[in-house]
């Protein structure tokens, strides 16, 4: 009985070595949620939200996760009573000396940012090593700010006449009714979001997942510039270098994966930012889900890490229509099956 005991054991230890193994990736995964707004109502706990904030599919990914109370400001009590002691932790227990990557959603792009500008100051003050950051993976990035949070602002402070349409796109964004506390939300707009750490000297690839539906039936969408993922907009999330009503990532692609001339695309990007991945089934929210919605192009199919390592997707065209009415759909191998999250997931190195 002893012996049987002991083979399953034994099993199931090979079995949980297997597991990591086949899931273990090359660098460590670090987590940086978004503006999560039911903080601005009920403070709640920090880490439980953070993890809650994940669970659909990254959370049992990850390494570590940095996580930040909405109800703060990021130059405030998020960098210094948030971001800091991790930034300390990671340091310390040398988590990132293989290499780290940020995986950010959201307002998680704005954080990541003001950690990349700051953190090797931070650190090398305190007697330790700066993090090695050798890229971020940015989902729906909000870096370049979210017009729902203009809105939203403007009508905290009596500056925008309240409308029924006002009223129906701040409650689907928000959950709920507006408060008085604002937090992050100031940070949030599109002025003060694009002068907020702007230019890190850090050369460090920032690559973008977008999306182009919405969760709130379109409610959002007129307040916000160009296409949008129903929270942000293509400028923002694209990592354009200005706001704008862009149609597209890629002056050659469409959201759709259409092989076209995009004379509405974004023309310029902040420095270091890569658009990869797009679609026009993901909403802000479902790009992090490990659910199917439809098919993934791609604005680029390969790009590089911060030493020269390259991150690539398959790509494969296919044509539709008939003579004059032929055009050509480039998508991601796989996308089909797999969700947005799943494929930049097995596009990490290994």
């Amino acid at each position: 009985m002893n012996t049987i005991r002991r083979i399953v054991a034994l099993a199931a230890v090979c079995s949980a070595l297997i597991s990591t193994s086949v899931f273990a990736k090359e660098y460590k995964i670090i987590l940086i949620h978004g503006f999560q707004p039911q903080q601005l109502i009920s403070d709640g706990d920090v880490t439980q939200s953070g993890q809650a904030y994940w669970q659909g599919y990254w959370n049992a990914l990850s390494d570590e996760r940095i996580d930040w109370p909405s109800y703060e400001r990021i130059e405030g009590k998020i960098a210094t009573d948030y971001v800091w002691p991790k930034l300390k932790s990671f340091s310390q227990s040398n988590l990132c000396e293989p290499g780290c990557i940020f995986v950010t959603h959201s307002t998680g792009d704005l954080v990541a940012r003001y950690i990349i500008e700051n953190q090797a100051t931070w650190l090398e003050n305190a007697g330790l090593s700066p993090l090695n950051i050798v890229a971020t993976f940015d989902i729906a990035g909000a870096g370049g700010g979210s017009e729902l949070a203009d809105l939203a602002v403007s009508v905290a402070q009596n500056t925008e006449a309240w409308t029924f349409a006002i009223e129906a796109a701040l409650e689907a964004w928000l959950g709920g009714d507006l408060t008085d506390e604002m937090g992050v939300l100031h940070d949030l707009k599109v002025n003060n979001a694009r002068q907020l750490a702007a230019l890190p000297d850090a050369r460090i690839p920032r690559l973008r997942f977008v999306g182009d539906a919405s969760d709130y039936l379109g409610v959002t969408s007129p307040f916000i510039q160009g296409n949008d993922d129903g929270v942000v907009g293509s400028h923002s999330a694209c990592g354009g270098n200005r706001q704008g009503r862009y149609g597209s990532c890629s002056d050659r692609i469409d959201f759709n994966g259409k092989s076209t001339s995009q004379s509405d695309a974004v023309s310029g990007f902040m420095p270091y930012h890569y658009p990869m991945l797009m679609s026009d089934k993901y909403s802000h929210g479902s790009l992090l889900e490990p659910i199917n919605k439809g098919k993934v192009t791609a604005a680029s199919s390969s790009e590089q890490l911060m030493f020269g390592e390259n991150i690539s997707f398959n790509t494969y065209t296919t044509t539709s229509g008939w003579w004059l009415w032929k055009s050509n759909y480039v998508y991601v191998s796989g996308s089909n099956n797999d969700s947005m999250s799943e494929l930049i997931y097995a596009a990490m190195p290994n």
